[in-house]
């Protein structure tokens, strides 16, 4: 079975060949854009990161940032030459190899399995700042509205994502102003101790050593999993030639504000000696302010963060089921689109596995986070990879003239795709050294194993659909 070619469709609802609609507007794709990477990462697991790093973790950003954006104008590249529902395992299985592509869809479809239980598990730790009830009831609950809520149109996950970024957005940059204005009018209780001489008078700007700034990269870079969303939005964008460009070229100053603007003010109110892991360091921050009231409110909104990520998460691994179905890499059931357009039993099934954090909540709810957390960095840091290496292959083929070069070239490449993936193979050496991301390590040779068998029985049953054909 040929792999299925999306044709831009600028005259109908529908993209071509794949069934879905088109119904993502710009303004959904830039907030899509951006929320999609303000979730768990940066609201919760900052707290360890900061208590790891101190203010140095200020730089670990940065630089992670920097890479990121290398992987995203990789990304963009891709998109504008062929863009495509299931983005990363259509490239791989064009540039890499039919196996590449079969290992690639189903292990982005694993990353938003387990990131949807660690979101749902965030979630769940939030609640109990307001209410003391057990964490896996919470679980439950969210991971059974969010499903519910993407059995809607894909126009209306767009809707609702939009303003669930719109919240994350305003919130971030509302907290930023406040800091802003301790730091310059000394409001609050913090106003008489806040300073930017904190980046560096607790212990230096490196208060645990280089060693304990790059021993955060892996929570860091979990920070970043989902930017690379965008690209499973491309056959579902009206207009993807100009919408997704946009979107991937936003990507320095979210990093810019959200990330690095966000914890130099944090951490300038607040000295880094006060942040716990567990604890968002952005409710932790309000609350040394004295303004219990903020702390709720931000309470709120990252509760708001971890369910739109998890919701995300739903959507994405509806569409990658149905991509490898559509290439005869998974059950042909996954196939089946609603009539409006909603990829129902993917899906579904996606989110019965996500009960899975209702489970690990209910075993272990002061750990459950960090079990999953590790997991999903290595699995989600497998599309990147995949990405970068379908980027320099296409390049290399485009500057030959075999394919036509792409509208949207990433500059410097192939030179920063090597370079980010350099950076994302140092991760994976870091998190072998950490005792505590190591779990993820031994798990992934079992997932390949897993992948490879089953590979080897799709060959033997069915040799047409284990080979890539444009």
């Amino acid at each position: 079975m040929t792999s299925l070619k999306v044709e831009n469709d600028h005259s109908g609802d529908r993209a071509v060949g794949e069934g879905y609609q088109r119904g993502l507007g710009a303004r959904q794709i830039q907030m899509i854009a951006i929320g999609g990477a303000i979730g768990t990462g940066l609201f919760l697991g900052a707290g360890k990161a900061i208590s790891k790093a101190g203010p140095s973790l200020v730089l670990a950003y940065a630089i992670a940032g920097l890479v990121i954006f290398f992987i995203m104008r990789a990304l963009g590249e891709l998109l504008m030459y062929r863009p495509v529902s299931g983005s990363f395992s259509e490239y791989a299985r064009e540039f890499v190899g039919p196996f590449a592509g079969f290992v690639t869809g189903w292990t982005y479809w694993l990353f938003w399995v387990v990131t949807g239980i660690t979101e749902v598990t965030a979630a769940a730790t939030y609640m109990t700042y307001w209410w003391d009830i057990p964490q896996w009831i919470s679980a439950l609950v969210f991971t059974v509205v969010l499903y519910g809520a993407n059995l809607i149109s894909v126009k209306l996950f767009g809707e609702l994502e939009f303003w669930f970024s719109m919240v994350k957005v305003t919130a971030i940059v509302g907290m930023i102003l406040i800091c802003a204005g301790i730091l310059t009018i000394g409001f609050s209780d913090a106003g008489d101790t806040a300073s930017v001489s904190h980046l560096w008078a607790d212990g230096g700007f490196f208060p645990q050593g280089i060693g304990g700034t790059v021993a955060t990269l892996q929570i860091v870079m979990f920070a970043f999993l989902a930017v690379e969303l965008v690209g499973v939005t491309a056959g579902e964008s009206k207009d993807p030639e100009k919408t997704l460009p946009k979107a991937i070229n936003t990507v320095p100053w979210r990093i810019a504000v959200f990330y690095v603007g966000a914890l130099v003010m944090i951490l300038s109110v607040v000295p880094w000696t006060h942040f716990k892991p567990g604890v968002s360091p952005f409710v932790a921050a309000f609350e040394q302010m004295g303004l219990g009231v903020g702390a709720a409110i931000v309470n709120f909104v990252v509760l708001t963060a971890a369910l739109s990520s998890c919701n995300s998460g739903m959507y994405s691994t509806g569409r990658m089921l149905r991509d490898l179905a559509l290439n005869g890499q998974g059950p042909r059931l996954f196939t089946r689109l609603t009539k409006t357009g909603t990829p129902l039993v993917g899906t579904t099934f996606s989110a019965c596995l996500m009960l899975v954090g209702v489970w690990i909540n209910y075993q272990w709810p002061g750990e459950a986070f960090d079990k999953v957390v590790s997991f999903a960095t290595i699995s989600g840091m497998w599309a990147w990879i995949m990405i970068l290496v379908s980027q320099i292959r296409y390049r290399a083929k485009a500057d030959r003239g075999e394919l036509p070069q792409s509208s949207f070239k990433a500059p410097g490449a192939p030179f920063t795709s090597w370079f980010a993936l350099l950076f994302i193979f140092g991760v994976i050496v870091m998190m072998g050294v950490d005792p505590e991301a190591r779990v993820s390590l031994y798990c992934a040779p079992l997932w390949a194993l897993i992948l490879g068998v089953s590979y080897l029985v799709l060959k033997a049953r069915d040799p047409e659909n284990a080979a890539f054909k444009r």
